[in-house]
C-alpha cells in the first residue's frame, strides 16, 4: 500500500448548521457548514419557511415586481391603442382622406367605428371621395389597432 496517498482523516469533525445546531461526523476536513438540517428542514419540522441564501427571495421578488410593471404598461398601452378618443389622424391615412373624413364628420376612431357598427361599409362608401382601397386601408388599420371590423361581400 503506498503511503500519503489518503487524506488526513477527522474523527470529530463538526458540522454546524445555519440554524445554530452542531453535531460531530467523522470527515476528511474539520469543519463542515450547512445551511439547512434535520433540525430546521421544512420536512422533518413540519412547518413552511423560506430560507434566504444570499437575497435569493428578494431578487425572485423583484423580477416578479418588473414582469408585473411590463404587463401593466404593455396593456396600458394597448388600451391607449384601442382608445376611441384617438384622433383618426392616428390611423396613418393619407393626408387627403383624413381630411375628407373630417369633413363628413368623423374625427375620432370611435366616430368610425360607430359609422361600421350603424352602416357597414355602405356608410363609408357613400362618403364622396372614399373608395374600396381606402376602406380596405382604413380596415386594416383599425385591425391592427385591436378592432374587430367585419368584411361585408358586395
Amino acid at each position: 500500500m503506498r503511503e500519503n496517498v489518503h487524506p488526513k482523516w477527522f474523527p470529530e469533525a463538526r458540522v454546524i448548521c445555519a440554524c445554530g445546531n452542531t453535531w460531530t461526523v467523522g470527515s476528511t476536513i474539520p469543519e463542515i457548514r450547512t445551511d439547512v438540517c434535520s433540525a430546521c428542514h421544512p420536512f422533518y419540522t413540519g412547518e413552511q419557511r423560506i430560507v434566504d441564501t444570499e437575497g435569493q427571495v428578494d431578487r425572485f421578488m423583484k423580477r416578479l415586481r418588473v414582469r408585473d410593471d411590463r404587463i401593466a404598461e404593455t396593456e396600458a398601452r394597448s388600451m391607449g391603442r384601442t382608445s376611441p378618443s384617438v384622433p383618426i389622424v392616428e390611423l396613418g391615412l393619407d393626408k387627403r382622406y383624413t381630411s375628407i373624413l373630417v369633413e363628413n364628420g368623423i374625427e375620432m376612431i370611435g366616430d368610425l367605428v360607430v359609422r361600421f357598427e350603424e352602416g357597414g361599409d355602405d356608410a363609408l362608401l357613400s362618403i364622396s371621395g372614399i373608395g374600396r382601397k381606402v376602406l380596405a386601408d382604413i380596415k386594416k388599420q383599425l385591425r391592427a389597432r385591436g378592432y374587430e371590423v367585419a368584411d361585408q361581400e358586395a
